[in-house]
């Protein structure tokens, strides 16, 4: 079977770019996604692939194969691209201004339809049945994955495995990376605002200076990290946005902080949440201001089932070769793939995507991101066998 999957994959190449393209001329920011949404719709229909909408944008294909089998597995692809402005020149860059497909969720979408492609083409020779998961929203809390599980993605049937898989410019085009276990962070959005009292710059002793207060409170975070965690718990505490409005002789009278901490333990999370505000509570009262603390729980971490993702490991090593199945280290980002992890059996891997000889190695979530498109068809080939290969049949 997997000579037969690759030459359909193969096959598709040219099918493949042209969706992928596509999506990537025509990006859509998180839960608006409805031309990308109709665009696989109308795919599924000319595959004669049976469909339902899910979470407004979401869309969940099946296809059922021929041979009889009880047992299901959901592959899942994110449809929606960020608030990024490209700066690529392509004849298929973003005609959306400020919206680009900066973390290859094009490239996802695209790939998947292939793999659904190839099963469709092959039901006759599998048993079992298999969830097509379009999802919207990966970008944006609460996460797209969240509200599908809501709306009972997971049941009826209910998958026994889900899979799912991410573009890497840290993989080299032809292969792919994976990690049993803990793989991805979970993330937070921490929101502060400190209070003091603003005045001349040369008249600090009639102040209450908030940009001192932030400058405590800055240096004082990083304890949560150093020296409360257990240093055997991975753990990122970082401040990505600072507003002190004032000027060269204007001291503020607030200072705006925003960051994020990401970990891979929920009860260390939560006593982590607690540790910070009890910090900057006391350190700006100390300081004679005060702090409005807000943390919005985002994605939990992911988990790579362990015996799921030796299996998973395995049919990639006999699909690609065991020369371009790699090892890869915990991933400190944050993907809503997660949510599926709690909730079944998972496995999130990494599609190479990089080529250095075409000058293809921006990082994800860059204005020059773009991949190597010989690797559509390497993704959409691997997916369809680790799918009859979850289901029994291979």
């Amino acid at each position: 079977m997997i000579t037969e999957i690759k030459q359909l994959a193969q096959e598709l190449q040219e099918t493949l770019i042209a969706n992928r393209r596509h999506l990537h001329a025509n990006p859509e920011l998180s839960f608006q996604e409805f031309n990308t949404s109709a665009f696989v719709k109308t795919k599924l229909d000319e595959m004669e692939i049976p469909w339902k909408a899910i979470a407004n944008t979401g869309v969940v294909g099946i296809i059922r194969g021929e041979k009889e089998s009880d047992r299901v597995t959901a592959l899942r692809a994110d449809m929606d691209a960020l608030p990024i402005v490209e700066s690529n020149t392509d004849s298929y860059a973003s005609r959306n201004p400020g919206v680009m497909h900066a973390c290859g969720h094009d490239a996802h979408t695209s790939s998947l339809l292939g793999t659904a492609k190839i099963l469709q083409s092959i039901k006759s020779k599998f048993g079992g049945t298999i969830k097509l998961i379009f999802q919207p929203g990966e970008e944006k809390l609460p996460g797209g994955a969240s509200l599908l599980i809501k709306e009972g993605v997971l049941h009826n049937p209910s998958p026994q495995y889900v899979i799912g898989q991410h573009v890497s410019p840290l993989v080299s085009s032809g292969k792919v990376a994976i990690r049993k276990g803990k793989f991805m962070a979970s993330m937070d959005e921490i929101s502060l605002r400190v209070i003091g009292k603003g005045g001349h710059g040369a008249q600090p002793h009639l102040n209450i200076d908030p940009v001192m207060i932030t400058a405590q409170l800055l240096v004082a975070f990083q304890q949560i990290v150093s020296r409360k965690a257990n240093p055997s718990l991975p753990s990122v505490l970082s401040f990505g946005k600072i507003i002190a409005n004032g000027a060269f002789n204007v001291i503020p009278d607030e200072v705006y902080l925003e960051g994020t901490f990401r970990t891979m333990d929920e009860n260390w999370r939560t006593e982590a949440h607690a540790q910070m505000i009890k910090m900057a509570t006391a350190i700006a009262e100390g300081m004679g201001g005060c702090c409005e603390f807000n943390i919005v729980r985002g994605y939990p971490f992911l988990i790579n089932e362990e015996k799921l993702t030796g299996q998973i490991q395995s049919a990639a090593e006999e699909y690609l070769g065991k020369e371009n199945v790699i090892e890869t280290d915990i991933w400190m980002a944050a993907e809503d793939f997660a949510y599926y992890s709690h909730q079944a059996d998972s496995c999130f891997y990494l599609l190479g995507i990089a080529n250095e000889k075409k000058g293809i190695t921006s990082s994800l979530h860059t204005p020059t991101f773009n991949i190597d498109e010989n690797a559509l068809a390497i993704g959409s080939g691997l997916m369809a066998y680790l799918a009859v290969k979850q289901l029994g049949n291979v």
